[in-house]
């Protein structure tokens, strides 16, 4: 692994913090700081907050390698500014032009949770109580990485101790070459289960923000449906369904913009989501799939006649912040235009806006059309706008459409867990088209349809078209009938999985390219 001694010394240097106080902005005690960490509850509980608080600085990546690759995100550029990211998003990755370095950034947090495991499985001074709560917490978190690994790379080095901290110091001994999926996925599912059986009959806290047992039955729940549908596992879908289904004690909320507000937050919909608050930290991001601030220049309109309503700043963008703000992130407009107009989803997640060519009288001819992201707006507090909504990792809406997914799969109808959603989205009106239960491949195309419009910025949508199936294969590959699919099968079938960069393989030796992308590694 790269640079693994520094990794653990740079983990050491971000832990340290002097105060005992519980909030996020705040990271754990470095335990070498003063010698005497690891001895009383409250510095082992800020080191679980300080891993709460780097698993929110993820949220970015959790994003990116859940959904920019999904065929969503456009690649034109609508505003004479250069667009974020666009090897990703047009799959032009490769050894030289990786996307995402260093295993995403992902075992700088595994190394601390293994640390925190090993620690306070030894501690003495917590209670049996309190000790498997927090083993419950760190176990659920180091599968949620090893989760998004496996699904971005397969086969990744396992590294399940603090090695370094427990005496190996040789950067040679420390060389550790790619796990097998299968062995990848064994470790994941070992984590989840000893994380709820950990947790036994806790409730879990009233913050939503920390991972709870639920947290984990929803992990476990998605974890086993991959299993079942990526790796063939068929019977994992049983222990899917199970663990979904012991999720209780949440709805949908009455609209679907309100379970994203910022005065709503730990909602009945949530089960669990990364905390953003005014004052404390902003989501990441957001304000770059907006409109740009130049965008007021008597050539945008906020309606599609642009007959009068020219573009000022509606979603009070400029008026709120200090910097210009630059759209650098941008949905494609198929994706606005796949949701009916009465669907309140629409309009909840996307503002669309349009430039013309001024010729004559309105209505003008449209040159462009483009959308703003306004599903994550934040709040407003002394007129500066804060982007603090809360992230959902899980919420009530997926778990639905989960069992959606495992009953079509099991060959019965997903009707009642898809109407739901769709009553949601449509009410107070009534649903106009509601779900007709088809063949197998029908209902797997109309589920991801609904997927994919309840969970934008949500980084779910790559790993929907990894894991559903049109026939045989996976929604990800192109084929007749399937409106979805980004790549070609013969030619790009293995950009399924991400490459590494040079970086990698030259600080370690046993480390080998993701298969099938050309390497200049030595045989």
């Amino acid at each position: 692994m790269k640079n693994f001694k520094y990794l653990l010394f740079a983990m050491l240097v971000i832990l340290t913090s002097a105060s005992c106080k519980k909030t996020l902005e705040l990271a754990p005690e470095d335990y070498f700081g003063d010698g005497n960490f690891w001895q009383n509850e409250s510095q082992v509980t800020n080191f679980m907050v300080g891993m709460h608080k780097q698993f929110r600085d993820n949220q970015f990546m959790f994003l990116r390698l859940g959904e920019m690759r999904s065929g969503n995100y456009s690649n034109i550029d609508r505003q004479n500014t250069s667009l974020n990211e666009l090897p990703i998003i047009e799959q032009r990755i490769d050894e030289n032009s990786a996307g995402v370095g260093s295993w995403a950034g992902f075992y700088n947090p595994i190394l601390q949770i293994n640390l925190f495991i090993q620690k306070v499985e030894a501690s003495s001074f917590l209670s049996d109580a309190k000790k498997t709560y927090l083993l419950g917490q760190a176990y659920g978190m180091r599968a949620y990485y090893y989760f998004h690994l496996l699904r971005t790379y397969g086969g990744v080095p396992l590294r399940l101790e603090p090695e370094v901290l427990n005496g190996n110091t040789d950067p040679v001994a420390l060389r550790k070459k790619r796990a097998t999926e299968a062995e990848v996925l064994a470790s994941i599912k070992n984590d989840i289960n000893k994380s709820i059986t950990l947790f036994g009959s806790a409730s879990g806290s009233n913050d939503k923000s920390l991972w709870s047992p639920k947290a984990s039955l929803m992990l476990k729940g998605e974890l086993y449906l991959w299993s079942a549908k990526v790796y063939a596992n068929t019977a994992d879908l049983t222990d899917a369904k199970n663990a979904l289904n012991a999720v209780t004690g949440n709805a949908l909320q009455s609209s679907f913009a309100s379970a994203f507000a910022y005065a709503q937050k730990n909602n009945n919909e949530i089960i669990f989501s990364i905390r953003y608050l005014v004052g404390e930290s902003e989501m990441g991001g957001v304000s770059q799939y907006l409109y740009s601030t130049f965008n007021f220049d008597n050539l945008h309109y906020k309606d599609s006649l642009a007959s009068g309503s020219l573009l000022v700043d509606p979603l009070l963008i400029a008026a709120t912040n200090s910097q210009q703000i630059i759209q650098r992130y941008g949905y494609t407009f198929a994706l606005f235009q796949s949701y009916a107009v009465t669907d309140k989803r629409r309009d909840a997640t996307f503002y669309d806006y349009y430039r013309v060519t001024k010729s004559g009288t309105p209505p003008y001819a449209i040159s462009i059309r483009n959308t703003a992201m306004v599903k994550f707006l934040g709040t407003i507090s002394a007129n500066k706008r804060y982007f603090s909504d809360d992230w959902p990792v899980y919420r009530e809406a997926d778990r639905l459409l989960m069992l959606a997914e495992i009953a079509n799969a099991e060959g019965s109808s997903p009707a009642s867990f898809i109407q739901l959603i769709r009553n949601r989205a449509f009410a107070p009106a009534v649903d106009p088209t509601p779900f007709v239960n088809g063949t197998k491949d029908a209902n797997e195309l109309a589920i991801f349809a609904e997927r994919n419009k309840e969970f934008v910025f949500e980084g779910k949508s790559w790993y929907d078209l990894r894991r559903m199936k049109f026939g045989s294969d996976p929604l990800v590959y192109k084929a007749t009938g399937n409106p979805y699919g980004v790549l070609d099968k013969t030619t790009q079938g293995y950009k399924i999985l991400w490459p590494i960069e040079p970086a990698i393989w030259t600080n370690d030796p046993l480390v080998d390219q993701t298969p099938g992308y050309p390497t200049a590694k030595p045989k």
